[in-house]
């Protein structure tokens, strides 16, 4: 008895189908119109659509793009996503809009401060003296947010051209005690600097007052792995719930703004031609 042969031929037919099936093939169902018109379009323009994410200088945007960054990063952190009922809380007017001629670096900052505030600068950032009833000690005006004590420091030495009458406080654990932030929390302070965490337990014990607060700056410099104040786990859980608990409310009050200060990816669509540019011609 003859045994059948396996139909191998049979087999690499199959096999060769599927290899070749037709990348072009549409999809069946509802979606089908879309996409074919879809095609047809950007077969007779010739261009294509896609998505880039770029980094560019947050002065360079207007508050609306600003603003729209910093609340989807909110968003994506919190795994929340706004109303639109809740998102008109918030107005461009939450965001210090910084002069586009100027650097956004360490040194600059003073000067960026100045512009924040205007003809009143002098008397919110560089006066020593207490005011009764006025100004109360350990409440500053301007408070620097980032993700480490050095980066901290380095926008301090910035901000020096404003702290020579009133010293600027450092709120930050790196060899730096409670108590001795306590003590220089009993002054006059109009500018301070530091990391989430400490912060945030400096106003939970009273130290720290948030009663003269104007301007919080963000910190925007990323590190070697491309992490931000807003981006990097640990610290961004920090400070997402400082934020939340210290900072929120006076921000759609109008009591607050929100200076970010470096810069910020953004994405955007960019269209593409197969067609050769004629500076390669």
């Amino acid at each position: 008895m003859v045994s059948a042969k396996p139909s191998f031929r049979k087999q690499d037919q199959n096999q060769n189908k599927r290899s070749f099936q037709n990348p072009n093939k549409l999809p069946l169902g509802p979606n089908r119109i879309k996409t074919k018109k879809k095609k047809k379009d950007n077969e007779i323009s010739g261009t294509k659509t896609k998505k880039e994410s770029k980094v560019i200088a947050s002065s360079n945007l207007p508050a609306s793009q600003q603003l729209s960054f910093f609340l989807n990063c909110f968003q994506s952190s919190n795994g929340i996503k706004f109303s639109s009922l809740e998102l008109e809380s918030f107005k461009d007017s939450c965001i210090v809009k910084s002069p586009v001629d100027l650097k956004q670096d360490a040194d600059s900052l003073h000067e960026h401060m100045k512009v924040a505030f205007g003809k009143s600068w002098k008397a919110e950032l560089c006066e020593g003296k207490i005011s009764e009833g006025k100004i109360d000690a350990g409440n500053p005006a301007v408070l620097v947010i980032s993700t480490s004590a050095l980066r901290a420091l380095e926008l301090l030495r910035g901000l020096r051209p404003l702290t020579k009458g009133c010293r600027a406080a450092k709120l930050f654990a790196k060899h730096m005690k409670v108590e001795e932030q306590v003590a220089m929390l009993k002054t006059r302070v109009n500018i301070a600097s530091g990391t989430p965490s400490r912060i945030k337990k400096l106003i939970d014990m009273d130290a720290l007052g948030l009663s003269r607060l104007a301007v919080i700056v963000l910190d925007m410099h990323t590190d070697t792995k491309g992490y931000s104040l807003l981006t990097l786990p640990q610290v961004s859980n920090e400070f997402w719930d400082l934020y939340k608990t210290h900072f929120e409310q006076p921000l759609i009050r109008g009591d607050l703004r929100v200076c970010l200060y470096g810069p910020i990816s953004c994405s955007s669509e960019v269209k593409t031609t197969d067609e050769p540019h004629d500076d390669l011609l």
